[in-house]
């Protein structure tokens, strides 16, 4: 009896083909949109966890632990005051000049720490992300949310110092909320364009202090914001004033010092929907620019 030859039904198929018949997907394939912000959801307690933990280690080898959280802004914040208020004499011009400054440097160091550390968040990862499948956002977002309970014990520090220089309380200061939410939306984006980047130009976390410092003198924290439209065109006076460091910045001065409600480098509404134009912009446009990235972290 004559053996009959059973066909493959695989048989000539593409590997394309084969894939579809049997379910099978690329490994790490970028998921559609939606679908990949449930996964992130999904995954909120564990950058919560993630982030505590690495607050309780990053400052484990040193002998004042989790106080340098708060030292660091508060050292910065009297070297600037010696060179900027003592010497250049910048305090003559400015009410309360020591809480002007402090606000200002505590909140732009919110930013500048979560970018800086941000362009490292890919690949300082890299056996994490190869060796487990998750949303590689989860990743940036937990840098800024390490920043962010740093910047909430400092918070603390900084109302001691405001009440210390002479400020009122007043129900102004509960602004104060929106604004660190603002910013927080706004920094998680920021801190995914630059993780995308930073993922693919290594040598970028050695530029950053230069265009964090630039940007730092260009936001208003260690002297009066009336000084750009004395010193500078119309035009680039209007820029600076928009820049979203100096708006959350503002915002937070508006909030809690009383002495500096006239000095406002544009009227508090204004200030608000820069706030949360900048917040939308950065924050939905930093997640979808990350996303497009995902297939790519971690490869080569």
């Amino acid at each position: 009896m004559a053996n009959t030859a059973v066909a493959d039904p695989d048989s000539g198929l593409s590997q394309a083909q084969l894939a579809q018949r049997y379910g099978l997907r690329v490994a790490g394939e970028r998921p559609p949109l939606a679908e990949y912000t449930r996964k992130l959801w999904a995954y909120r307690h564990f950058m919560t966890a993630y982030s505590r933990a690495k607050v309780a280690s990053s400052f484990s080898q040193t002998q004042l632990g989790q106080l340098w959280q708060v030292l660091t802004p508060v050292t910065n914040a009297a070297v600037y005051f010696l060179i900027f208020g003592l010497i250049l004499n910048q305090h003559r011009n400015v009410s309360n000049f020591i809480a002007y400054l402090c606000t200002g440097v505590f909140i732009f160091m919110f930013t500048q720490t979560a970018v800086t550390n941000g362009t490292s968040a890919i690949t300082s990862n890299l056996g994490l992300i190869r060796a487990l499948q998750f949303p590689r956002a989860a990743l940036p977002i937990t840098v800024t949310l390490v920043q962010l309970q740093q910047l909430l014990m400092s918070m603390v520090v900084l109302a001691g110092i405001v009440l210390l220089t002479g400020e009122p309380i007043t129900f102004r200061w509960v602004l104060i909320v929106p604004t660190l939410l603002l910013q927080t939306v706004f920094n998680i984006g920021l801190t995914m364009i630059m993780a995308r980047i930073g993922a693919k130009v290594t040598d970028l976390k050695q530029v950053m202090p230069f265009v964090m410092r630039t940007w730092l003198y260009a936001s208003g924290v260690l002297y009066p914001v009336a000084l750009f439209r004395q010193h500078l065109p119309p035009w680039a006076a209007t820029i600076l004033e928009g820049n979203p460091a100096l708006v959350y910045i503002e915002l937070a001065r508006h909030a809690l010092l009383e002495s500096n409600r006239q000095n406002l480098v544009s009227p508090p509404t204004q200030l608000w929907l820069l706030g949360i134009a900048w917040a939308v912009l950065v924050g939905v446009g930093g997640f979808i620019y990350f996303w497009r990235g995902e297939e790519e972290y971690g490869r080569g």
